[in-house]
Order: structure tokens, then C-alpha cells, then sequence
């Protein structure tokens, strides 16, 4: 074990290397086993740390490769590399610690998550990633017989595809029916992967150490899209084409989707662990909450699993299966946005019975967002007027302050003048004057010069 701040010469180069993202310096130094991988500084960080948090995934992986120990806690503020990864921002970063065995439920010395700095500082994409992540060993060994059994619980050929909608964060039921479709060869066998669902929920529950209510609420969420789905399937043998336009069916009145409500509302209502907190923040949610009205059953599941999420307006999901970022807008109400044609093709039956009403909407809020636009113009205009105004003013203001402070010294000046001319009148003598006087003045004057 390292002890805290205790660096040799080689090992303080090492951190700055580290620190400055030179991964083949690096990679050299620990070649030559000159310096200890897991060393710590003064602040009982490791280079891991360091790393993660610079989001450097090559210097992670080098790190990790020599043996770098992800789970170390000698940090003085109890951090942990994950901590330091999700802080960063960096998704490669953070599924890197992931993989590598982090321990996502360690708290630091205030009591913080991983996922709770993260969505302290903004980001969420870390916070879901770090939600969703289940390793992909644990899935793994169910494609191998256990104990006496005679047949594997998961077919090979089933690992990576159910492996990919286990990690995606998109809860909405049509994107998941859509990797459902990529991959039918999990409906073919949807009695057995939603066994399995049902048992790695029940592991999360139930574990001695460290139980995972999140992961275990999604577990039985997928299970209950892939029956319902299976049942679809069964009647209708159309690649679930009719199971995704029930989802996305809206109401007449309004569009609004009953049947993915419903489908979410029954999912938690059937949730075997009655005593769950999360189930309970769910319910208490959603019970207040009319079909129909925010928050929705989908949009409740999404933030209790995915955590918060900023809304913003790049960020648009697409009104049919919920991916955020969705490009492309439905060209006649301009309201709506889509991933792509497909998804456009699917929601086209609900949403031509909103879509003149939301036109309307659209150009009602375009009028006001314009008249807005002009108002802050003609205010800032006016306010740059006042500004040029009182400028001005002031300049007048002064010019004719000084005017008045000459004109006041001239008539000043004027009656001194006056004053001093009739001063003098008084005391000149008015008696003739002498000749021989003003030639002594004359030669007086002379004489001095």
C-alpha cells in the first residue's frame, strides 16, 4: 500500500506526466517499473484519479493495464475514481471505471454517490450511464448450464443483443420494441429472457451486500414490454409492427398515449417488492396524477432511473420512441420532432388528428415569440436613447454652466471696474491743474526709465 504523499523523485515526474496527458512517458515509466501504479499524492490521489478526471481514456487504460486499482479510498474528501470519471463528464471515461469493477453505491465523506456529484454539476449523461450499467460477465454466465441443469438459461446468440437494451437509458416502450425488432430472435424466445429478467431482478433485491433497486425496477420493466410484446406477436405474426402502433396511439381528443401509461402504471403496480423506496417515490408520484396530466407514468419511471434531466432545446425527443436529439420536424405544424421517416410513418394515424391544431399552436407562439423579439428591441432601443440622451444633457448642461460662470464673471469684472472708475472720481481734485506739474510728472517718469 502507498502511503499518503510519500513520492519518490521518479513517481513526482510520473503524476505530472500523468497530469499532462504524456501516455507514452507514461507507459514507459511503468514499463520500467520505476514508479508504483497506485501511488499517492499529498491529497491521497492516485493517478487513476487524475486521469479520470482530465477524462483521458488512454492514460486510464494504460493505468488500468499495469493494475491501477479502481476502488481505491484514501482520498482526503473520501472521492473514488468513478466519483472523479463522472465529475469529468467524459461517457468513455466513465463506462471505463465502470468496466473495470467501480463501486458505484461508495459515498464520499458528505454522504455523495457518484451519481448524485454528478447530477450536482450537470451531468446527467453520466448519471444515467452509471444507473444503467449492469457488466456484461453478469449476463454472460446464463449462457453456460448451471449446477445440474442441461440446458443454458440464455441462448448464446441472445447475450449481445439483450446485453444492448439492458444498458440503453431510453425507458420509453417503443425504443425498446425497436431493438426488440432488430433482434426477433429474442421474442422467439421471450419465455426464457423474461425468466431470466425476473431472476437478476430478484438477485438485485435480495443481495447481502449491495442491493440495486434501480436495476432491479428495469429488469422487470423489460420483462413486462417483452411479454405484452410477446402476446402482441402472437396473435398479429407482424414483427410487432401492430404492438408499436398501439404504443404510440394517442386519444382523440388530445394524442395522448393511454396505453404506454397504462402499461407502465400495471409494470409498478405488479412489482414483486412492495417495500422498495423507489417503487415508493414512483407510486406517489404517478397516484396523484390523472391519465393524461404531467408528470406522465414514463416521464416519473425515466427520472427515478435516469435521474434529472435538463431540458434543452437541441435535446427535443422524438415524439415515437423517445431519443433525444431527434433531427428532423414534421414539416406541415413544425411542433413535433422525429428521429427519422420511420418513426414519422409509425405516429402518423395519431398525430394528423392534432396536427392542424398544432400548427395553430405554432403559429400562435411564433406571433408571440416575434412580438416579444420586438419588444425587447424597441426597450433596448429607448433604454441606448435614454442613455445618448443624458449624455447630451450633460454636455448642454455644462456648456451652459460655463457660459453662466463667464457671464457672471464678466458683469462682476464690469461692476468692479465700474466701482473702481468712480472711486477714482471721487478722490480726483477737480482744482485746475498746474503746468509746471505735469512737466515734473514727465521728467520724473524720465529720470526713472
Amino acid at each position: 500500500m502507498s502511503i499518503l504523499g510519500e513520492l519518490s523523485e521518479e513517481e513526482v515526474e510520473f503524476v505530472k506526466l500523468v497530469s499532462d496527458g504524456n501516455a507514452s512517458a507514461v507507459r514507459k515509466q511503468l514499463d520500467d517499473k520505476t514508479v508504483r501504479v497506485d501511488c499517492l499524492d499529498e491529497h491521497g490521489m492516485t493517478p487513476l484519479m487524475t486521469a479520470a478526471y482530465k477524462g483521458d481514456v488512454t492514460i486510464c487504460r494504460i493505468l488500468l493495464k499495469h493494475g491501477a486499482n479502481v476502488n481505491t479510498n484514501y482520498h482526503a474528501q473520501g472521492y473514488t475514481t468513478i466519483m472523479f470519471a463522472a465529475l469529468s463528464g467524459n461517457l468513455e471515461t466513465t463506462q471505463l471505471m465502470l468496466e473495470a469493477g467501480a463501486r458505484t453505491t461508495a459515498t464520499n465523506n458528505v454522504g455523495r454517490t457518484a451519481t448524485q456529484m454528478a447530477a450536482f454539476v450537470g451531468q446527467h449523461q453520466c448519471v444515467s450511464l452509471i444507473n444503467n450499467f449492469f457488466g456484461k460477465d453478469d449476463l454472460e454466465i446464463y449462457t453456460v448450464p448451471r449446477g445440474h441443469a442441461t440446458e443454458a438459461m440464455l441462448p448464446t446468440e441472445l447475450c449481445d443483443p439483450l446485453y444492448k437494451i439492458i444498458l440503453n437509458s431510453n425507458l420509453h416502450p417503443v425504443k425498446i420494441s425497436y431493438l426488440l425488432q432488430e433482434n426477433i430472435a429474442i421474442m422467439n424466445n421471450s419465455t426464457k429472457v423474461c425468466k431470466l429478467m425476473d431472476l437478476l431482478c430478484k438477485k438485485q433485491m435480495t443481495a447481502r451486500v449491495e442491493t440495486n433497486e434501480i436495476l432491479a425496477i428495469k429488469f422487470h420493466y423489460i420483462s413486462t414490454v417483452i411479454k405484452e410484446a410477446a402476446k402482441s406477436l402472437e396473435i398479429k405474426q407482424d414483427n410487432l409492427e401492430a404492438w408499436i402502433k398501439r404504443m404510440v396511439r394517442g386519444r382523440a381528443e388530445d394524442g395522448f398515449c393511454e396505453d404506454q401509461e397504462r402499461l407502465i402504471r400495471s409494470m409498478l403496480k405488479d412489482f414483486p417488492y412492495s417495500s422498495s423506496g423507489l417503487l415508493q417515490q414512483c407510486v406517489r408520484t404517478i397516484a396523484t396524477v390523472k391519465v393524461g396530466d404531467d408528470p406522465t407514468a414514463l416521464v416519473t419511471l425515466g427520472q427515478c432511473i435516469n435521474g434529472q434531466r435538463m431540458a434543452r432545446d437541441e435535446d427535443l425527443p422524438c415524439i415515437t420512441c423517445g431519443d433525444y436529439g431527434a433531427p428532423k420536424k414534421c414539416s406541415a405544424c413544425k411542433m413535433v420532432n422525429y428521429c427519422n421517416q420511420g418513426c414519422q410513418k409509425n405516429n402518423w394515424s395519431s398525430h394528423k388528428k392534432m396536427c392542424k391544431e398544432l400548427y395553430c399552436m405554432y403559429l400562435a407562439t411564433k406571433k408571440r415569440d416575434e412580438e416579444e423579439a420586438a419588444e425587447a428591441a424597441r426597450k433596448k432601443e429607448d433604454e441606448e436613447k435614454k442613455k445618448l440622451e443624458e449624455l447630451s444633457g450633460g454636455d448642454v448642461q455644462a456648456i451652459e454652466g460655463a457660459e453662466a460662470s463667464n457671464g457672471t464673471l464678466e458683469n462682476g469684472e464690469e461692476k468692479g471696474m465700474n466701482e473702481t472708475s468712480e472711486a477714482r472720481t471721487e478722490t480726483e481734485d477737480t482744482s485746475p491743474i498746474q503746468l509746471e506739474d505735469i512737466t515734473t510728472g514727465i521728467d520724473d517718469v524720465t529720470m526713472e526709465s
